[in-house]
C-alpha cells in the first residue's frame, strides 16, 4: 500500500478539542439525513452517556468513500494461496523481520514469556499487517467506517457495532476521531487492530499510562502477544504442518470449519500422513491451499485456529505461519555469522 500520511502528530489531542478542529477537514454531510444515522447516533448517546450533538458533528465530518466499497469487495484473501503467498512471503518483510526481532528482541521476549506466544508469530503478524509499522493505513478510520456501517448492507450490522466501539474507544483513550487513519475496514495502529479488539485486547506494554498502538511499539508487541493468548494459544504447541493425502478419504473433512475437531487418529485411518511428529490425540483442522497446478494440503493444530482469530482466512494463518518460520531461519542465520 502507499505510505500513508502518519497521524502520530495529531493523536494525543484531546477529544474535547475536537470541535475545534473541525474547520481544518472539508465538510463531509455525505450521512446528513439518513434515518438509520440519526438512530445510530441516538443509540450510542444513550448507550454510553455520549453527547448527541458530538456525535451527530462527528458523523457530519464523515465522508462516504467509493474507495472503502471498492477494497472490500475484493479482499486479498479472495486470491488463490499461491498468489496470496507472495504478497508476504518477500525478501523484504523476511529481512525487515528478522532486523524488528533484532531491535526489540527484549520486548518480544517479555510477551513471550507473559502470554506464552512465539516471538517469530508476534513478528510476522506486525509485518504482515504493516510492513512493522510502516503502512497502518492511509484511510480515515470514521470514513471508513461509516461508509461500511451505512452503505455495505452484508456486513452493516458488524460495522455498526465497530464504528460505535471506535467512537467509544476515542474518548476512552483521548483519540482525535477525525484524525485517525487506518485499513480499508478501521482496522488500526501497528497491529491493525479493529476498536473492539483495541478495546478488550490492546495493553499498556510500557508502562506509560496509555494503550497507543500507533507510536508505543512496546504496546503493539504486548497487545499482539496478549490477543493471541487470550484466544487461547498454547505455550510451545505446533502451529502447523503438511500432510500427504495421495489416495486417500477426503469426504467430509475439508468442510469441518477452521476449528481442530478432526483427531489425528481419524486422519490415519483415512489414509492421510503428516509430515511431522504430531501430539498423541492431537485434534486438527485441514486445509487445502491451490497451488499453480494441484493443491497443497496442511494440517492446522490449535494454534494455527488462534491466528485465524486475528483474521479469519486460512491463507492468512498459513502466510503468517510461513512468515514467521522463515523470519526465525533468517534471523539464526544472521546470528550463526556474527
Amino acid at each position: 500500500m502507499p505510505k500513508p500520511r502518519s497521524p502520530r502528530l495529531s493523536l494525543l489531542l484531546l477529544v474535547a478539542l475536537v470541535p475545534a478542529c473541525l474547520p481544518f477537514r472539508a465538510t463531509g454531510g455525505d450521512f446528513d439525513g439518513n434515518p438509520e444515522v440519526a438512530r445510530f447516533i441516538d443509540r450510542v448517546a444513550q448507550r454510553h452517556h455520549m453527547r448527541r450533538t458530538r456525535l451527530a458533528a462527528l458523523l457530519h465530518h464523515a465522508h462516504r468513500l467509493d474507495k472503502v466499497l471498492a477494497a472490500i469487495a475484493r479482499p486479498a484473501e479472495k486470491k488463490p494461496w499461491y498468489q496470496y503467498r507472495r504478497i508476504f512471503l518477500t525478501r523484504d518483510r523476511i529481512q525487515g523481520g528478522a532486523a524488528f526481532w533484532d531491535r526489540y528482541q527484549d520486548l518480544l521476549a517479555r510477551a513471550a514469556d507473559r502470554y506464552g506466544v512465539d516471538p517469530a508469530v508476534v513478528v510476522a503478524i506486525i509485518g504482515v499487517e504493516t510492513r512493522y509499522g510502516r503502512h497502518a493505513g492511509r484511510f480515515h478510520v470514521l470514513d471508513a467506517l461509516a461508509t461500511l456501517a451505512f452503505d455495505y448492507p452484508p456486513r452493516q450490522r458488524f460495522f455498526r457495532s465497530e464504528l460505535e466501539e471506535f467512537l467509544v474507544l476515542a474518548e476512552e483513550e483521548k483519540i482525535d476521531p477525525l484524525a485517525v487513519r487506518g485499513s480499508y475496514a478501521g482496522a488500526m495502529g501497528g497491529g491493525q487492530f479493529m476498536p473492539s479488539s483495541y478495546r478488550r485486547f490492546a495493553v499498556d506494554f510500557d508502562g506509560d499510562g496509555r494503550r497507543d498502538l500507533w507510536r508505543s511499539t512496546a504496546d503493539v508487541i504486548g497487545s499482539v502477544a496478549h490477543y493471541l493468548g487470550e484466544h487461547g494459544w498454547r505455550r510451545g504447541g505446533p502451529i502447523a504442518l503438511p500432510a500427504r493425502v495421495g489416495g486417500a478419504d477426503l469426504a467430509g473433512l475439508l468442510d469441518k470449519g477452521l476449528q481442530p475437531t478432526i483427531p489425528v487418529a481419524e486422519l490415519a485411518r483415512r489414509g492421510i500422513r503428516i509430515d511431522g511428529p504430531a501430539p498423541a490425540g492431537a485434534r486438527v483442522t485441514l486445509v487445502a491451499l491451490q497451488q499453480r497446478r494441484g493443491k497443497a494440503y496442511w494440517v492446522g493444530f490449535q494454534n494455527f485456529y488462534v491466528i485465524t482469530r486475528y483474521n479469519h482466512s486460512p491463507l492468512y494463518a498459513m502466510a503468517v505461519y510461513q512468515l514467521s518460520r522463515a523470519i526465525a531461519r533468517h534471523r539464526a542465520a544472521q546470528l550463526a555469522h556474527r
